[in-house]
């Protein structure tokens, strides 16, 4: 990797030097801070690690094992060279986020008290109108530790069976019962914390019935059912190990809703757009809205979903008892508008559903009701009906008011689906997410958090962007220009509350495989709980779009400090295998 050749033309041929990875100038700095003639020896690395890393828990056991780890670089137990601490630096086991704390979090609380790792309409495989309906979304989104699945059901063509499906739509449907036998295969591979399965039905009676019977015999002594129709309170992740929990309104006719439902996405101005960039359209702000910002302003009239739903409703006569007896997470929305759907019953915990629209809207003028209402019961947001490409949205204003479940659609790769990715990083990857006290308490004056004031400054990420390594073993060397190497850039920036969310870029180095910026950034944070870490690679092209090289999300409250060794992923969230970034992490 010494030169590196490319054809212009037939005759012309432009031949670039290949440089060597090299340590940057902190780097050496800090070397020098902690050796003695050039050799940085356990106790010497053990300060370091205390120090400049803040892992306060080092000591020269572990110093010394990881100077043995490089070993066959020099003579066993004497010391880190320069070469051989650049190469610890940059190396796997020096990761942004610690991998040997796994689940940290208390997982005894009511279910309402954390995040949750939610898909929206899992069974698809690509847009939410013509793309074909499979268990393989549902079995991916499991692995990858999704938490909460969505099935919608319908009769089979015979009407004889269930499949599911995206109805009134070409979407081609997949056996309800290959779906139920996917969850259990794979439900607890990435993560032993329950699995929430919300079903909207549009069933008669009897296909309840064998729905329930479906339900029962796939899952057995998994599948959590609740001792009363009604839960005073959501059981916790710990007790439901390995358990199933079936949620969805207590069943009644769809047709009269999905018909309000249609009219209003058809109401709906223009249509979402889809990813207008190579790497995905950027986050959309909530910065500035306010109630004029939407189309008409009473709420109680415009917001309808799937889940609209009158205490009193009497439809229930039909329904089969033991289709009834399966849901213990009850869903649908009390009669009396939005003042009645976020009143907080204190013998009852329930689920509501908002589309990201409604939410928008309902913070406006209801932001502290609905976070007093997400600390008893939970909120699920789902994209609006008019994002038939997959995309998704800004999950913040979802975890900022406490929604527990933020649905998204797992196959609509780009930066939202990345931030979710990054959340849920956290907390060992259980799909469980602890949310900050402030979100469960009130104050002594009985007040909760409120989303829309300003905050002072609680800390300051300080980031810096030494250099990148790896795109030249991951990419074949034309992939970013077909006539030199590739000019990258970095952003880095933070998703968070709308006073802290801000994206930041380095300059560009060209033609360069092994790009060194060495630019410090600096980002105030006022929520830092909810901050989440962006991090993006792109090449610069000047008559085209620039091209994607890399991404990662990290949790803020997880962030190591230090000089850290950055894995960047694909679009669609996979590890690339050699792609990374040497950062520095400093807190204020």
């Amino acid at each position: 990797m010494s030169k590196q050749t490319y054809s212009v033309c037939l005759c012309w041929r432009r031949r670039f030097k290949l440089a060597l990875s090299e340590a940057p100038q902190e780097i050496k700095t800090l070397f020098n801070n902690y050796s003695e003639n050039d050799l940085m020896t356990a106790t010497n690395l053990k300060r370091f690690l205390i120090e400049v890393q803040k892992q306060e828990q080092a000591t020269e056991e572990e110093a010394q094992a990881i100077i043995d780890s490089f070993k066959h670089f020099h003579r066993r137990g004497a010391g880190l060279n320069l070469e051989t601490f650049f190469k610890f630096l940059f190396s796997d086991n020096n990761h942004p986020l610690s991998p040997s704390i796994g689940v940290h979090h208390d997982m005894t609380l009511p279910l309402s008290h954390y995040f949750i790792y939610t898909g929206h309409n899992s069974y698809l495989t690509g847009n939410q109108l013509s793309s074909d309906c499979s268990d393989v979304p549902i079995v991916n989104a499991l692995k990858r530790g999704v938490r909460v699945i969505e099935l919608d059901l319908w009769p089979n063509a015979s009407k004889d069976d269930v499949d599911v499906l995206h109805g009134r739509t070409l979407t081609t449907p997949v056996e309800l019962i290959r779906c139920l036998r996917s969850i259990k295969e794979h439900a607890f591979v990435a993560s032993e914390y329950p699995v929430v399965i919300t079903l909207e039905d549009h069933l008669t009676p009897d296909l309840q019935a064998k729905v329930a019977e479906m339900v029962t015999q796939t899952f057995g002594e998994i599948l959590f059912t609740p001792g009363s129709e009604n839960l005073k309170e959501f059981p916790s992740p710990e007790s439901l190990k390995k358990r199933i929990i079936i949620s969805t309104k207590p069943p009644k006719e769809y047709l009269e809703v999905k018909e309000v439902k249609e009219k209003e996405d058809d109401s709906l101005q223009g249509k979402a757009s889809g990813d207008d960039e190579a790497w995905g359209k950027e986050i959309a702000s909530f910065k500035c809205g306010s109630l004029s910002d939407y189309k008409g302003n009473n709420l109680d009239k415009d917001i309808h979903d799937e889940e609209d739903l009158s205490e009193s409703d009497k439809s229930h006569h039909n329904v089969a008892p033991e289709y009834k007896g399966l849901i213990a997470i009850h869903a649908g929305k009390s009669k009396g508008g939005i003042e009645a759907w976020f009143k907080v019953d204190p013998d009852k915990a329930k689920r509501i559903s908002l589309s990201e629209q409604q939410l928008e809207k309902a913070v406006i003028t209801h932001g502290k009701e609905i976070v007093r209402f997400t600390q008893r019961n939970i909120l699920r947001v789902f994209p609006k009906g008019t994002r038939i490409d997959s995309s998704n949205y800004n999950p913040l204003i979802g975890w900022m008011h406490g929604a527990q479940m933020v649905a998204f659609n797992m196959q609509g790769y780009g930066r939202s689906l990345w931030l979710m990715h990054g959340m849920f990083r956290a907390n060992g990857g259980c799909g469980y997410v602890k949310k900050p006290d402030f979100l469960l308490k009130t104050d002594p004056n009985n007040e909760v958090f409120d989303p829309r004031a300003k905050l002072p400054v609680k800390t300051t990420l300080k980031v810096t962007v030494f250099m990148g390594e790896g795109w030249y073993y991951d990419f074949k060397h034309t992939h970013f220009d077909q006539y030199s190497p590739p000019d990258f850039y970095a952003r880095v920036g933070i998703a968070g509350v709308p006073n802290d969310s801000i994206m930041k870029k380095t300059k560009a180095i060209e033609d360069n495989w092994l790009p060194t910026w060495n630019e410090t950034f600096e980002f105030p944070l006022t929520v830092p709980e909810l901050a989440l870490l962006r991090i993006e690679v792109h090449e610069y092209d000047m008559s085209e779009k620039d091209d994607f090289g890399g991404q990662t999300c990290l949790p803020l409250s997880e962030l190591r400090s230090g000089v850290r060794a950055v894995s960047l992923h694909s679009q669609k969230g996979d590890k690339y295998n050699s792609v990374k970034l040497l950062m520095r992490f400093e807190f204020l």
